[in-house]
């Protein structure tokens, strides 16, 4: 996450660039170096529905990159860049549709973590297993979504 620039006041634009870069613009850079394996993924999986079964980008998110569910303001570098992945997300499903390829963007929850801190209400091994169970369930359906850990749909 970005540095505790959660009021506008602290914010830095060298503290949203910086942030931007690690949570949106790499992520489609990656996406984009992996196409041709995807491609060939989805090719070879050809038989096998839409999922990661198939060939899946799943693009970590957060919640505090919805502009729906943001009541509390502030954070300006991470939840933008969240909110750009998000965005991202969404036109790569679009792009990728012919391909079978499905693209979502994620959410694992408030999780204890160095960054997720003592206070979060997830441990590691409830939120990764719930992830792995969500991922392997999507569909068709869930492509180009933005979605909970538990597979619950996420305001945009």
């Amino acid at each position: 996450m970005a540095p505790k620039s959660a009021r506008i006041t602290a914010t830095r634009s060298q503290d949203l660039l910086d942030t931007l870069q690690t949570n949106t613009v790499v992520p489609i850079m990656l996406a984009k170096a992996c196409l041709p394996l995807l491609k060939k993924a989805a090719k070879a999986n050809e038989s096998q529905p839409m999922g990661v079964g198939r060939a899946a980008i799943i693009n970590m998110s957060s919640i505090l990159g919805s502009i729906q569910g943001n009541t509390d303001g502030g954070m300006y570098a991470y939840r933008t860049s969240k909110s750009a992945l998000n965005a991202a997300t969404k036109s790569l499903s679009i792009d990728l549709f012919p391909q079978q390829i499905m693209c979502v963007s994620l959410h694992p929850g408030w999780v204890r973590t160095d960054m997720g801190g003592s206070n979060a209400p997830l441990d590691v091994p409830t939120s990764t297993g719930q992830i792995i169970q969500t991922l392997c369930a999507l569909k068709e359906q869930q492509n180009g979504s933005f979605i909970n850990y538990d597979g619950a749909p996420l305001p945009w």
